[in-house]
């Protein structure tokens, strides 16, 4: 019940970004911290910059091709009994979970304000009940010796450092110049790199090194951080697409490092889900 709400409102959310585009032009804004800004104006992403309206429908556009397909396919298949499927699902929850935390506490107010808030609040619920339905103790017997566990370690500890260098790297010169960080354009603070640097980067790293050591939780994290890391990257990468069709200035970086962490990611979501033998193993049923 709760994944076809999420599906559902995702589609009323995700299709409004893209479909609802308006009237109206660019115009320049001068933010609280006395930079220029052009502001996106039109549409439902109006008061966002011409930047975050591009990475905004990007992300909506991801959510609609990627998001909403492996939402349900994985809930399909969590139902008739697959662990590749529970996994799968954790895993895409998970991506719904940060965006839509995401969209509640960085776009500015819109009229889908509590369609992000039901979604973000949803994701949660969801995702807990995902995680806790999986008996993690029996997860090392459900994979085969083949799995590549070296492999998947090193594609995390790869975007776990890669966030935290590229964030830092940001965040760090404006905190010892007192200038404003690269990146904030309009908003008040920095909150997808807090998400991030909180989230992401700890998420990754733990889930490598509980993988390497064979350990249960370690399964169950690297099935999740694959997918995250597939999902933002792939998002990212239509972000940085996005920006640059709109006429803004990326970095040549994040146009090549981002599609190559999705597409070592896939490779490695792809190994895991693949070693997996046999049905789920249940903790109860949510």
């Amino acid at each position: 019940m709760l994944v076809a709400l999420i599906a559902a409102l995702a589609l009323v959310a995700a299709g409004s970004g893209v479909l609802w585009q308006g009237s109206g032009s660019p115009y320049p804004f001068t933010t609280l911290r006395g930079e220029t800004v052009m502001m996106h104006g039109r549409g439902l992403y109006r008061y966002e910059t011409v930047s975050g309206a591009a990475q905004a429908i990007a992300g909506d556009v991801v959510t609609l091709c990627l998001g909403i397909p492996l939402l349900a396919v994985s809930a399909w298949l969590c139902r008739r009994g697959s662990l590749r499927g529970a996994l799968l699902l954790a895993g895409t929850l998970g991506y719904f979970l940060y965006t839509y935390a995401s969209m509640a506490f960085l776009a500015a107010f819109n009229p889908l304000f509590l369609v992000y808030v039901a979604l973000f609040s949803l994701s949660l619920f969801a995702f807990i009940l995902a995680m806790t339905s999986i008996d993690v103790a029996a997860l090392p017997g459900r994979f085969s010796d083949r799995l590549p566990r070296r492999g998947i370690a090193i594609v995390l500890f790869a975007i776990g450092g890669f966030l935290f260098l590229a964030w830092l790297g940001r965040i760090v010169p404006a905190l010892l110049t007192g200038a404003p960080p690269y990146g904030l354009e309009s908003y008040t603070t920095l909150v997808i790199q807090a998400l991030d640097l909180g989230l992401i980067v700890p998420l990754a790293i733990l889930a490598g090194l509980l993988l390497l050591k064979a350990r249960p939780l370690g399964y169950l994290l690297a099935a999740v951080a694959l997918l995250k890391g597939l999902t933002m990257a792939t998002a990212v990468s239509a972000m940085a697409f996005g920006q640059v069709l709109a006429g803004v200035m990326v970095s040549p970086v994040e146009l090549i490092v981002f599609p190559g962490l999705a597409l070592a990611n896939a490779a490695m979501a792809w190994m895991l889900l693949r070693n997996v033998q046999g049905n789920a193993a249940r903790a109860h049923q949510p």
